[in-house]
């Protein structure tokens, strides 16, 4: 059975995103890395889904569904720096927002959906969201008050989705009208 992880978007990377414009097209790889730079995506596996959340005026919203389909790097990610000035991955520089030049950065590759920035979570469910860690406790997300998002910080870093919250993102993403 797959697992689903929830990972934040910072304004910076959602900004990037759009100056580039991305929105409307499906990454092909998304960055992990042990620094605190990047999210460490420790424990996905091929097959797990990632859902990449952004917080805009207190609301949150679910910019794209990656499916994990390996972590190795591999030919499309370009040649490896020699020197630390050379890019690190210039095989994915339409990405390269996604954390490429971050500290210790690896490539995850992902079967994505598009990137949109028109898919909210309703407020009613973010304080039934919940993640549970490798013991099998739960949490859920601090700081909604009135169906709001107060304060981020619960939602920062790469953390395992309960399944039933899982399914309640799944249904969200699929239930989204089509990107024209």
């Amino acid at each position: 059975m797959s697992d689903a992880f929830t990972v934040l978007w910072t304004q910076e990377t959602c900004r990037a995103l759009r100056r580039e414009g991305r929105e409307g097209t499906r990454p092909a790889v998304a960055f992990s890395g042990a620094h605190q730079s990047l999210p460490a995506w420790t424990g996905a596996r091929a097959g797990d889904d990632v859902y990449a959340l952004h917080v805009h005026r207190r609301e949150v919203f679910v910019v794209s569904r990656m499916r994990v389909v390996d972590t190795e790097r591999g030919a499309c990610c370009g040649a490896a720096p020699a020197t630390w000035r050379d890019p690190a991955h210039p095989g994915h520089h339409d990405w390269a927002m996604l954390g490429a030049g971050g500290c210790g950065a690896t490539p995850v590759h992902v079967d994505a959906t598009p990137v949109r920035f028109d898919v909210p979570v309703p407020g009613d469910l973010l304080p039934v969201l919940t993640w549970r860690d490798r013991r099998g406790r739960t949490r859920n997300l601090k700081y909604v008050v009135d169906g709001r998002l107060e304060r981020s910080v619960s939602l920062q870093g790469f953390y395992r989705l309960a399944p039933e919250s899982a399914s309640d993102l799944a249904a969200l993403v699929e239930a989204a009208a089509p990107v024209a």
